[in-house]
């Protein structure tokens, strides 16, 4: 059985929807990714040095990461030599295998809940990455299945930061607690957990603030939202999602490795993967951050925030082929 036909039956008791919704959000990064390495396939149809050189350039990029992608070269000249391959076209469905390794990981990619109260879900990230508009789906996700949701309002510090989650929650359906602009965000943190105590609430989404004067005051400034939010629910934060734009491509994994590092960070959410045709950058995030990416945005919708999934996301790359091998099975059968 071919690679993109197992992939396919792998995929076929997942909901249709959601293969969809990778399918579509992935339109940009397939068409800059996917159809330059077909046309080098059918170009070029030998294996040769020239072949890894054009391979080399099209992976990085698509924002790959030039050390994933030394190593996945490397990786498939290897596969060359074992399995004594000669035609190019026989190389994608390898290709294709080789990145839902490197894309799998631990595949840990469950949100960690309290099974004895209050989840709280801290979000970090700098300033534009749609920090707001993520916790507004999520919200959203969990209020679909029948989960009392709570909004904070942490982020006091950008201007229109507390108006924007409040619209989020009007459309949700859920409460925000919020103070003044310019309040301490901690002080907002310990109302938040105070009335989710209060509420029964299940849920407990906290917004931080992007940007402070410095890397160190929005470091301490986190430090201390920590402490206010540990000492009233001792395990929490149950889990430090930091939200990074997949359209800004190597900046986002710079700016995951800066702020990971020192904040706790313990899943990724990877935003407008729908706006790049550099999809890429989801391995290399992958490869060089120890650190699931637990949740990506395919679209402006609220469905469109999806747990992130590596087998429907290189079959939402590869569609088109799995298409093409299909209808040329079933020419071939009639």
């Amino acid at each position: 059985m071919s690679f993109f036909k197992k992939l396919k039956d792998s995929i076929a008791s997942k909901t249709e929807t959601v293969t969809k919704q990778f399918k579509d959000g992935l339109e940009k990064s397939r068409k800059g990714f996917v159809e330059k390495v077909t046309e080098l396939v059918t170009r070029r149809k030998k294996i040769d040095e020239d072949f890894f050189e054009e391979l080399e350039e099209i992976l990085i990029g698509a924002d790959v990461g030039v050390n994933t992608v030394m190593s996945l070269i490397d990786d498939l000249r290897s596969e060359v030599k074992k399995r004594r391959i000669e035609e190019a076209s026989e190389l994608q469905p390898i290709l294709s295998e080789k990145l839902i390794e490197l894309l799998r990981g631990d595949e840990d990619n469950e949100l960690k809940l309290n099974p004895n109260g209050i989840s709280v879900f801290l979000f970090v990230g700098v300033n534009g990455v749609g920090k707001t508009t993520t916790i507004g789906k999520l919200a959203h996700h969990y209020k679909q299945q029948g989960k009392k949701v709570l909004l904070a309002a942490g982020d006091t510090f950008r201007a229109g930061a507390i108006e924007q989650l409040e619209v989020w929650g009007e459309r949700v359906g859920v409460d925000v607690v919020k103070q003044q602009a310019g309040s301490d965000p901690a002080a907002v943190m310990f109302d938040a957990v105070q009335a989710a105590k209060q509420r029964g609430v299940d849920i407990l989404l906290c917004d931080t603030a992007g940007r402070l004067q410095n890397k160190s005051n929005l470091m301490e400034e986190l430090n201390k939202i920590y402490r206010v939010i540990q000492r009233e629910i001792p395990d929490a934060p149950h889990e430090v999602l930091m939200v990074l734009d997949a359209t800004t491509g190597q900046n986002a994994l710079s700016q995951a490795k800066l702020f990971g590092e020192k904040s706790g960070v313990t899943g990724l959410v990877l935003t407008k993967l729908d706006g790049t045709a550099k999809g890429g950058i989801v391995v290399a995030i992958r490869q060089e951050l120890s650190l699931p990416v637990k949740f990506v945005g395919l679209g402006e919708k609220m469905e469109d925030l999806q747990r992130f999934d590596s087998e429907q996301f290189v079959h939402g790359l590869f569609a088109g082929l799995i298409q093409e091998e299909e209808e040329a099975g079933g020419a071939s059968g009639e």
